[in-house]
């Protein structure tokens, strides 16, 4: 894992091209890690950018979890990514769809898949690989989109969640890089997909290699 260096920021528009936007996000993360935001949830900020259309450098995929706001953990104001929240960012056709929106039609340069530590989620999976019970509902779904995750490093392996946690996130980069959509404007520079890991304690992003 690569850990953040410091990075320049952007604002809203400006960083349009996969290096540009990733410094933009990194700076931010930077700036909340050492307790010096710049942007805060003011209604002045929402409305200096209400008029316009929308020019976000960024969309960032990540988990419902309550302990992982996307936009404070990057300091990003109105206007600056689109945010996506699934269970463990697991991936469906509104989700894709919303994606190749954004890229295709936002022109965004950057797709970034936010996993994080004791994700709920992947716990299930781990839970449900371990035991043969599977969960009821819809959240059965969940965990059928993380299970290949769990298998790959083992569902008996002590240290099987944090580990499915770092593959989860890279399956699902690599899912949205082959996607129909992505793949062209990836193989030519001008999007890239990139996994990372949030750390809950620390407040730190830290990217993953592919």
């Amino acid at each position: 894992m690569a850990r953040l260096g410091r990075m320049t920021s952007a604002s809203p528009g400006a960083a349009r091209t996969p290096r540009a936007a990733l410094a933009a996000l990194l700076a931010g993360n930077r700036r909340f890690v050492s307790g010096q935001p710049v942007h805060g949830h003011d209604v002045t900020a929402a409305a200096a950018v209400a008029s316009g259309d929308q020019q976000p450098y960024a969309v960032l995929l990540g988990c419902i979890d309550s302990r992982v706001p996307l936009e404070a953990i990057f300091d990003q104001t109105f206007g600056s990514i689109c945010v996506i929240r699934t269970g463990a960012h697991v991936l469906d056709r509104a989700v894709c769809g919303s994606i190749e929106y954004v890229v295709g039609q936002l022109g965004v340069p950057l797709v970034m898949v936010l996993g994080h530590e004791r994700c709920g989620a992947v716990a299930s999976a781990v839970q449900t690989l371990r035991t043969g019970r599977p969960p009821g509902g819809s959240l059965a779904y969940v965990v059928d989109q993380i299970a290949p995750a769990v298998t790959e490093v083992g569902p008996d392996d002590p240290a099987a969640h944090p580990m499915a946690v770092r593959r989860h996130v890279l399956r699902t980069v690599a899912a949205l890089r082959a996607d129909d959509l992505l793949t062209g404007p990836v193989a030519a520079g001008e999007v890239d997909v990139v996994g990372a890991l949030y750390d809950l304690a620390t407040g730190e992003v830290a990217l993953l290699d592919r």
